[in-house]
Formats: C-alpha cells, structure tokens, sequence
C-alpha cells in the first residue's frame, strides 16, 4: 500500500463521477434480483463490453464514484494485507510512536518480521470501529451530562 501516491481527483473528474453516480444510482434503486449489467465503451473503439457484476462489486463502485465525486481520492486494500506502522499510523491518522505504542499494549495484534512489526488491515479495521464506538459512547455521555446539568450544550 502506498498512501502517498493517492491522487485528489481534478474538478473534471469529480464532475464526471457525479453525474456517472447520478445515471448509476437509478440501477440500485430497481431492486433487480438479477446481477447488474454494465456496458462500457473504450474510448476510439466502435464496440461495447457488457459484463455482469455482482452487486457487492457495483455497490463498491458506486462508493468510489461517490467519494470522488466529493473530491476524494480512495484506494482499495483487501482485508488480508498487512501494513508497516507507517502505513497503520497514516490510517489511523495519529504518528507512528502511537501506533507502535498501541502494538505493545497489545491493544492490536500484529506480528513480528524479524525486527519490523506487519499490521493485519482487518485488524486495524477492527481496533477504529471499536475505539471510534468507545469514542461515540463517551460523547453521548458527556452530552448527557451536560444536558443533565443544563450547561447549554
């Protein structure tokens, strides 16, 4: 995985997933117990490609169309590669001390590549829904506590 090669799609491209999204959204909404068949022309060729997606796959597409139709950038990951620290830490948006500091509170498993520790993505999926959860649940209380109070928040 490399983070820094994301590119922020230009104004023309977000433009065009917009209204690609806009065209596309009216598929999902059919309800079609069939797979989705999509047709897609090259550019300079006079022939159409039509393949059957599976859903999962078209719902996917749809996500992507619709992030850089907001301007953006993604990148796919499967959920069986593992990453260095510095990968998790750009992820987990903190610095890399923090994340090795999570690693040695075994607050996420990992592994060790002679001296290098290898991040499972769907473990460090699994550490943000938790920790964001843990997050959520503390705003609500506070939140409460506040109006508890009646500090006018």
């Amino acid at each position: 995985m490399q983070t820094n090669a994301l590119k922020v799609p230009s104004r023309r491209d977000s433009q065009e997933a917009q209204e690609a999204l806009r065209l596309l959204n009216g598929l999902r909404r059919q309800k079609q117990h069939k797979l989705p068949r999509v047709r897609i022309r090259p550019e300079g060729s006079h022939a159409d490609v039509a393949v059957a997606l599976p859903m999962e796959a078209f719902e996917l597409f749809l996500e992507i169309l619709g992030q850089m139709a907001n301007g953006n950038a993604v990148t796919i990951i499967p959920v069986h590669a593992e990453l260095t620290t510095q990968q998790a830490a750009e992820l987990l948006n903190v610095s890399r001390p923090h994340v090795v500091a999570l690693l040695e509170q075994d607050k996420i498993p990992h592994r060790m590549v002679g001296t290098h520790r290898r991040i499972r993505v769907a473990d460090l999926i699994e550490f943000k829904r938790k920790d964001d959860a843990e997050r959520e649940a503390a705003l609500q209380e506070l939140s409460a506590e506040a109006q508890k109070h009646d500090l006018g928040y």
